[in-house]
């Protein structure tokens, strides 16, 4: 990994990333509070974003009218219970870089907030450049390709619930996450012939 700091510079200042530790389930109330702070101490010029990290995913829905199954596409935290933070940093005459004791109490003392995530907790470190990209791109890649909330495993007993194989039961015999398929070995006629179908048109026995 990348050791230079992730730095922005807002009137100013430099702003880096950290990572704050909060109740899970408390994320984005944790956001909301901040920002309320930042606003009432005046510290605008010293705050940056404020990111929830999310990731994008589907999972099948039965319509209650029809029964009939189909994807829909959801969120959820990525990693539940922290917060991304950028925060003013100055640099000390060893190089590492820090925010002020105000701003590092203004984040710690604000509720449901637990510590900042670091070896360090009294002297948080920035996050690098690499790992700020790696949050942000998989943030980025789940919204253009949502993973499928689906759990299936070879040679596992399954049973087709849509298309022309409809109620027959099988193994599973392959797994394409990329293409959200799975390959089905199923009996017809008394031989054994394999079936690819949509994570949708299949459901564990």
């Amino acid at each position: 990994m990348s050791d230079t700091v992730n730095e922005t510079v807002i009137q100013g200042k430099k702003l880096a990333w950290f990572i704050i530790h909060t109740y899970s389930g408390y994320e984005t109330k944790v956001v909301a509070q901040l920002k309320q702070r930042i606003q009432m101490e005046l510290r605008q010029d010293h705050f940056g974003d404020l990111h929830v990290p999310e990731e994008t995913y589907e999972e099948m829905k039965q319509d209650s009218k029809t029964g009939k199954r189909e994807r829909v596409t959801k969120t959820r935290k990525s990693f539940p219970g922290y917060v991304l933070v950028q925060i003013a940093v100055t640099q000390t005459e060893s190089g590492a870089w820090e925010m002020s004791d105000t701003d590092w109490h203004l984040v710690r003392n604000t509720p449901k907030v637990t510590s900042f995530v670091s070896p360090n907790k009294k002297r948080p470190v920035p996050l690098t450049e690499d790992e700020v990209s790696q949050i942000m791109h998989h943030q980025v890649e789940t919204q253009e390709k949502p993973k499928p909330k689906f759990s299936f495993e070879k040679g596992q007993k399954v049973r087709i619930i849509d298309g022309p194989f409809a109620n027959f039961e099988g193994d599973v015999e392959e797994i394409q996450e990329e293409r959200s398929t799975v390959r089905v070995m199923v009996t017809v006629f008394g031989r054994s012939t394999p079936v690819e179908l949509d994570f949708i048109q299949v459901e564990k026995r």
